[in-house]
């Protein structure tokens, strides 16, 4: 069981702003693709949830950017569980150039978990929330 997960990213033309630098709904779909690849490693694809009628959807988001990232950029989106309750957790996120490490953003999202017909909350069953290592602390450097 993987408590820390890595996503490789390189800033596209798509991402990229008026302000020549990458926009904050690019850094958003990182989050969503950091934490869908961090769920399938741990044996839990968007597959599978559908197949028993789960989803995590979005409570909310908090980003902190502390440098732009630019076309080209090459980044790592670090990615761990940092608690896990009855209906929701919080997953944290580090953003940094790959090559320097220097941090691009700090973030999190609190995600509930969901039946996908009625879209009401649930309990996260045992079996999910078991493949996720809990840790509120950052990854180590």
């Amino acid at each position: 069981m993987a408590r820390y997960h890595e996503f490789s990213h390189t800033v596209r033309d798509e991402d990229i702003d008026p302000q020549n630098h990458a926009n904050n709904v690019a850094y958003l779909e990182w989050m969503q693709s950091a934490a869908i690849d961090h769920s399938a490693t741990q044996g839990w694809s968007t597959q599978r949830y559908r197949e028993n009628g789960w989803a995590w959807v979005v409570r909310s988001h908090f980003i902190e950017y502390r440098r732009p990232a630019l076309l080209g950029d090459e980044l790592t989106i670090h990615t761990w569980v940092a608690d896990m309750k009855k209906f929701s957790s919080l997953r944290k996120y580090e953003i940094v150039f790959s090559e320097s490490g220097k941090l691009v953003a700090r973030a999190e999202t609190n995600w509930a978990f969901v039946t996908t017909e009625a879209g009401r909350l649930i309990a996260i069953p045992d079996d999910v929330a078991q493949s996720f290592e809990v840790s509120p602390d950052r990854p180590p450097a």
